[in-house]
């Protein structure tokens, strides 16, 4: 079991929601499955989506896409040793990073989306790292208690492990948050709930 099959953002105003996502993953996303929800919730959710492309134009036209469709950059798009990237939170409170590993264009610039990424801040990622290989999930890289990555196959999400406030840093906000995580996983280690509370259930069909 190398993969899942998408994710549900529990959000307060669909409306919003589905033009933001549209204008970034398209209208039609496998993906990604949008549930109306008042769940109380504040600060860092705990989660951030990482969209992987090919070049920093790409990164730059999705970006860009975003903040038209209402999202808000939390860190302007930069080169860095790692390649290239920003972060922008959508309308609904979402935080979502765009990044490459390439760091000059060398084809038409497009909004392609090579890979989506579940990024989750938990409180401990060796623990974490055993609940989700416990349950099937293929650990594809792993940096002690710093971060973990799960194989996937093309096609699937990917889902990796950060510490929370590793990740709260790395896009931009405080690590500071409270209530629902509005985020639910879809397939791979069935219905449960893991040791941060996220919450996982069967896969469903995504709305088309």
């Amino acid at each position: 079991m190398n993969a899942f099959d998408s994710v549900v953002l529990e959000v307060a105003d669909i409306e919003a929601a589905t033009c933001f996502y549209s204008a970034v993953l398209g209208s039609d996303s496998p993906y990604l499955c949008l549930r109306a929800s008042q769940d109380p919730t504040s600060g860092f959710r705990g989660f951030a989506l990482s969209l992987v492309v090919s070049q920093p134009g790409n990164a730059d036209a999705l970006i860009d896409a975003a903040v038209d469709a209402g999202g808000r950059v939390l860190k302007s798009a930069s080169k860095s040793l790692w390649g290239y990237g920003g972060v922008v939170q959508a309308p609904d409170g979402t935080i979502v990073k765009v990044a490459t590993s390439a760091k000059k264009d060398t084809a038409p610039v497009s909004r392609d989306v090579g890979e989506l990424v579940v990024l989750l801040g938990v409180e401990d990622v060796k623990a974490s790292k055993e609940f989700y290989a416990g349950r099937g999930l293929s650990v594809g890289k792993s940096y002690g208690s710093k971060y973990v990555d799960f194989a996937a196959d093309p096609g699937h999400v990917k889902l990796a492990l950060y510490k929370r406030r590793a990740l709260a840093k790395d896009v931009g906000v405080s690590a500071e948050g409270t209530g629902s995580h509005r985020l639910v996983l879809c397939g791979a280690v069935g219905a449960c709930q893991d040791l941060d509370g996220f919450v996982w259930q069967a896969a469903v069909p995504v709305p088309r």
